[in-house]
């Protein structure tokens, strides 16, 4: 890959993004980053303090589903590649109000590879000099149950219209590779944790409750169970996968932290009884179970010897550290 290049990055302003953008700009300093983000209530400018006064980098609110905008970024800033994590995310807000899940997930993510197949393989250029990267999620595969994990090779059962609608998503991205020889590259992550997450994900929701003294909300009995990735490891993946990842492939990243949502409040709360003790009792007596998610999935693991054994990545950040990390900065934001 060359090293000056016009990245178009979607969604910018969101939790995963905004922690990939400083990274890349940092490592790859010659790079020109476009952040086309809509700033829906999930996108924050703020978690991106500083990058306008970077030359390499612009900010262009606007929307994935603007086919006329999206195609005029492309011929404006001459895109060499796209790196597209825009989307809605949020389970819960899919199955109340599915509406913008499909728009965005499925419609946007259409846009996008029209204009990338449009500008980059009308003519004779080598069709491997432009990438599109589609960051998705391990919740296309569905449910495990206690044993298996998920791979590249898993099947997919998505059980929510959030998941739905990236396995579309995905299965659009692989088209476009299969049928026209775009450059593409898929990754399904698990779990993401770290600062800048929204407030209305698992565990800033856990340390916001306990801040206020109020019920911290747990789904069902608390045993589902999910498998965490610091968002810093996660965007070191996206960066390998990026520049060595093979055209056409599909990578799984996780660091094989399983645990239940009740042992993971349990830990969030005896590191805030440490880090900022209540006057009495624990803030783990606040947890409250709460009646379960319609479909709620049981367990998501991933097997991520793909990634390990090709590219040799590994997640350098302890699991227990990071998320002492993780509380200390929601503890800063949020008082």
């Amino acid at each position: 890959m060359s090293s000056t290049k016009n990245i178009l990055v979607t969604g910018g302003a969101g939790f995963i993004a905004s922690n990939f953008i400083p990274l890349l700009l940092e490592s790859h300093p010659s790079y020109r980053i476009i952040n086309l983000d809509k700033l829906t209530y999930a996108g924050d400018l703020s978690n991106l303090n500083g990058l306008e006064k970077n030359k390499q980098y612009q900010f262009i609110l606007g929307d994935i589903c603007d086919e006329d905008l999206v195609n005029d970024i492309f011929i404006k800033y001459k895109i060499d590649d796209v790196i597209h994590f825009a989307a809605e995310s949020h389970v819960d807000n899919s199955i109340n109000s599915p509406n913008s899940f499909i728009k965005t997930n499925i419609e946007g993510t259409f846009i996008l590879l029209e204009a990338a197949r449009k500008h980059w393989l009308s003519g004779n250029e080598d069709k491997n000099i432009h990438r599109f990267f589609h960051i998705s999620t391990d919740e296309v595969y569905g449910s495990l149950s206690d044993k298996g994990y998920f791979t590249e090779g898993t099947p997919y059962a998505p059980n929510s219209p959030y998941s739905a609608s990236k396995a579309s998503a995905d299965f659009l991205v692989r088209s476009y590779h299969q049928t026209y020889g775009l450059n593409t590259v898929i990754s399904n992550c698990s779990n993401n944790f770290g600062p800048k997450q929204h407030d209305e994900k698992l565990i800033p929701t856990i340390i916001r409750k306990a801040l206020a003294n109020e019920p911290i909300p747990i789904y069902g009995k608390g045993t589902n169970i999910r498998d965490w990735l610091y968002v810093e490891d996660h965007c070191l993946a996206i960066d390998l996968l990026f520049h060595k990842g093979k055209a056409g492939e599909t990578y799984v990243v996780g660091a094989a932290n399983e645990c239940t949502n009740l042992y993971l409040a349990n830990e969030v709360c005896k590191l805030m009884d440490r880090l900022i003790p209540k006057s009495e009792g624990s803030y783990k007596d606040q947890i409250s179970f709460v009646k379960d998610r319609l479909g709620h999935d049981y367990r998501y693991a991933i097997d991520a010897s793909k990634i390990r054994k090709e590219l040799k990545w590994a997640p350098k950040q302890n699991f227990m550290e990071g998320l002492r990390k993780t509380v200390d900065w929601y503890i800063k934001k949020y008082q």
